[in-house]
């Protein structure tokens, strides 16, 4: 079960830090030398039993999201008409920020009124690993402004004794309410946030409150106020300058944090409550602390039953080091394609010993590809399947780590073949509303099954041509392992001349055009999710074409499908055209012919979607403001357009006319998640939907401007507003940035990557995996002693082990390097959580782990 909202903070004994200590600047030593990066890999499976509708129309059409606190950054399709509805959605994403809650949303979509959330499962970050590659059901929870808390609120407080006029004396307690850090946003919005500053006793309830901030999820409030905590007619000539223990133990300061609804209720955004006895005289205290839901008494209210919602969940964590820790790593790993036998490498071996093997084939994919290592390496793994495959027809359809690692590479690199081949009929299919349904139980009142099927005859056709005759805009690196497969399945298979065809088919048609077509969004193919009906002809074109790349390349004389109408269907294809076709292209894409790049030619297209973005020139009243617009970005030039598909571009920005790409203070317009592109022109202040997203643009557009000239060493990290810089308070707009540049990346768009970042990941694995390493370490030891598995195989059978005793001398060498990188992760844990002191802005008061 997801762990539920923090519980509110009961009166506490513990004083909070005197000093508060601040996250790290850039200057800092430990951000300057370690990277924290994490992100986020998983699986929305499915939902079952939400609660139906109480009218006769008991179905909903549901959708799932994934938000950081409140932030979505992942929505899933919309699943009509269930009440278990199957999503059976992979999302991965780096995680830009700190959060607190990983939180998936079940919504049932409402086209005329404001979506309806139905229920939510909320984990707390530091539970995540608990629930690391596993599929887990997890009952869904309400959602209420309770369980909507998030955020801290940064307080200093100090008790004075004051001598009043008459001389008497009395307790002045101050309360300096200093900003708020991540509040939550307020439908979709930033919020309007102001906090009301009590002090509560058993006959007292004092209240004040702070000026309203607009829209941001930062307020900076520094707001003073005063409360007199003992009045003086409580005091007795033997307590003199002294606070009464029984009223000071009954005080508590309470602060509320509310969104200002102007005509609307407000809305409660959290609470803190800290005890007056806490305090000294004459001392002030500075500290952190977590917002908590609103203890209101009822929770032993009965909850109904809202149904569960099934998961698989990675998320990591990595502290990556400065590059030279990972230098013998790193040799170690490039060593794999060439070590003999392969199952003795580094590479391999971790594929052996994680629990999961993507864990294992993401980083290494990356890392073998940018150091051009992967051809001999998945060449090497893919020989090794052959060595059980006893039947054909049967070649490379499993998942083994040569599967896998085809299967990553052909998503890394082939992104761009992707949107040249499929994306102007996907367009045209998924802007039609033809209906293509020739199942006879699924058919609509009206429609008329062969004019459906011409229709979808029409489809694959556009499909099939364009895709066989796309070998030229293959990348070279696919071509490259396709004419190694092809050649090692001919020699496995003598006999069988049509094997040399199906090694290749099995991947790009089944693994990469039929997934691409069912799935376009997954591959930004389309920038939104299809509805029901468009899902169902892509699902039916992609079935289509994934048997004919495979009955082409077989030559079989009749199809596979297990459905009578698509059988008479596919009988439209029975045509030896298509045959040699298939082979045809197979042929091409698997040759070993020089191929010229497709970028030569034309643009390469690398990201597009909807932002906001602030206005480049004057409107008529003076100000600027902000409007939607379709943004596209290929290897030439970053366009915007006012919709989707737009021919003409409004504004254009050659890519070598960038200059910077950073990200913007939410101060400059009140606006999170802003980043501005520093061209020759003014900078383009831009807004994303949310913080993955942005850090996706910022990402791919510092790429594709890695190496031009006159980039900028320093940039201002504020907007230049009413005539000064917002950051140094410039009034030139022409001054030098304050701020210096990021870091860029690597330049190369397709292939280069954050090297240090995979091979941290690799580390982290092997750390992780270490009791299984020292089991096959274990193994080689038997195998080479009695020359066989003996008396107990279960330690060892499911180990691919040819040579032990070089296998044996590569576990050692991973175990020596491990413990080397042991010691700098260990020291920069202890300095880390030594720095974090409780009231800190990294471990406010209040948080539980």
């Amino acid at each position: 079960m997801a762990a539920a909202a923090p519980a509110a903070v009961a009166a506490s004994s513990e004083a909070p830090a005197a000093t508060a200590t601040a996250e790290p600047e850039a200057g800092d030593e430990d951000s300057r030398e370690v990277r924290v990066l994490q992100s986020l890999r998983g699986k929305i499976c499915e939902a079952k039993n939400l609660l139906p509708y109480l009218g006769p129309n008991k179905m909903r059409d549901c959708f799932c999201t994934i938000n950081l606190d409140q932030e979505e950054v992942y929505r899933t399709q919309v699943v009509e008409k269930s009440l278990s509805p199957f999503f059976s959605e992979e999302f991965y994403f780096e995680i830009p920020r700190t959060f607190q809650y990983l939180s998936f949303y079940v919504y049932d979509k409402n086209v005329l009124q404001r979506d309806l959330r139905i229920g939510k499962v909320a984990i707390k970050k530091e539970d995540l690993c608990n629930h690391s590659g596993k599929e887990t059901w997890f009952s869904l929870q309400p959602v209420d402004s309770n369980s909507e808390v998030q955020g801290k609120v940064h307080l200093e407080l100090k008790l004075n004794e004051l001598i009043t006029e008459n001389g008497t004396v009395c307790q002045q307690l101050v309360v300096h309410i200093k900003a708020c850090h991540g509040l939550p946003l307020i439908n979709g919005q930033s919020c309007d946030p102001y906090a009301t500053v009590s002090l509560v006793g058993p006959s007292r309830n004092d209240q004040k409150k702070t000026k309203v901030k607009k829209k941001t999820s930062n307020p900076q409030f520094n707001e003073i106020f005063y409360f007199e905590v003992t009045r003086s007619s409580s005091y007795t000539k033997k307590s003199q300058f002294q606070v009464e223990e029984e009223d000071i133990e009954k005080l508590e300061i309470r602060i509320d944090l509310w969104n200002n609804g102007n005509l609307v209720q407000d809305v409660f955004l959290g609470e803190i409550k800290v005890p007056v006895n806490v305090l000294r005289n004459d001392t002030s205290y500075q500290a952190w602390y977590l917002l908590q839901p609103r203890d209101n008494g009822n929770k032993s209210s009965k909850i109904d039953d809202l149904g569960s919602l099934r998961l698989n969940i990675c998320y990591t964590e990595d502290y990556v080091l400065p590059s030279e820790y990972y230098g013998p790593l790193k040799t170690l790993l490039l060593k794999s394609p060439d070590v003999q036998p392969i199952s003795a490498s580094a590479a391999y071996i971790l594929g052996e010993i994680c629990r999961d093997k993507n864990d294992a084939v993401l980083p290494l994919v990356r890392l073998l590809l940018h150091h051009n290592k992967l051809v001999p390496f998945v060449t090497a793994v893919a020989e090794l399947d052959l060595k059980d495959t006893q039947d054909a027809n049967t070649i490379f359809r499993g998942n083994s780590l040569a599967t896998r690692c085809l299967d990553e590479m052909m998503k890394i690199v082939g992104g761009h073949y992707l949107k040249v081949t499929l994306k102007s009929t996907l367009d045209e299919i998924c802007e039609s509303s033809k209906s293509c349904e020739i199942d006879p139980i699924k058919l609509k009142e009206g429609d008329n099954v062969e004019n459906n099927k011409e229709n979808l005859r029409y489809y694959v056709d556009k499909l099939f041509s364009t895709i066989v005759r796309s070998s030229m805009s293959c990348p070279t690196v696919m071509c490259d392992i396709f004419y190694s497969l092809r050649q090692m399945a001919t020699q496995r298979f003598p006999n069988d001349p049509h094997v040399q065809y199906s090694a290749v088919s099995s991947f790009v048609f089944l693994r990469f055009f039929a997934v691409a077509v069912v799935s376009p969004h997954t591959f930004h193919l389309r920038p939104h999710h299809p509805d029901a009906q468009t899902i169902r002809t892509l699902t039916l074109i992609s079935k289509t074409i994934q048997t004919l790349g495979s009955w082409g390349s077989l030559s079989k004389s009749k199809s596979s499908f297990k459905e009578t109408f698509m059988c008479e269907f596919f009988k439209m294809f029975q045509e030896e055209g298509y045959i040699i076709a298939v082979k045809k292209f197979l042929d091409e894409i698997s040759s070993t012919e020089t191929k010229e790049s497709s970028g030569t030619s034309e643009p390469v297209h690398l990201k597009e979607g909807e932002m906001n973005k602030r206005a480049q020139g004057r409107t008529r009243i003076g100000k600027k403001n902000f409007k939607k617009r379709w943004f596209c970005l290929t290897s030439r030039e970053l366009t915007y357009h006012k919709q989707p598909g737009g021919k003409d571009a409004i504004y254009t920005i050659p890519v070598k006319n960038i200059l910077a790409v950073e990200k913007l203070e939410e101060s400059s317009f009140n606006r999170k998640n802003m980043f501005q592109v520093i061209h020759t022109e003014k900078p383009l202040y831009v807004q994303a939907n949310n913080c993955v997203e942005a850090n996706e643009w910022i990402d791919i557009l510092c790429r594709v401007s890695r190496c031009n000239q006159n980039r900028l060493s320093s940039f201002h990290p504020s907007a230049y507003l009413n005539g000064n810089w917002l950051c140094c308070q410039e009034t030139s707009e022409n001054t030098p940035g304050c701020k210096p540049c990021t870091a860029g990346v690597p330049a190369d768009i397709q292939i280069d990557i954050d090297e240090d970042r995979e091979i941290e990941r690799i580390y982290s694995l092997f750390t992780l995996s270490l009791l299984k390493l020292q089991k096959m370490e274990e193994a080689c030891g038997t195998i080479a002693v009695y020359q066989g598995p003996q008396k107990e195989p279960d330690d060892y059978s499911n180990f691919v082990i040819e040579d032990s005793v070089t296998t044996f001398k590569t576990i050692q060498q991973i175990k020596s390097i491990l413990e080397k990188l042991d010691e700098p992760h260990e020291k920069y844990r202890k300095k880390r959580s030594s720095s974090a002191k409780y009231g800190s802005k990294e471990n406010p008061i209040g948080k539980t782990s």
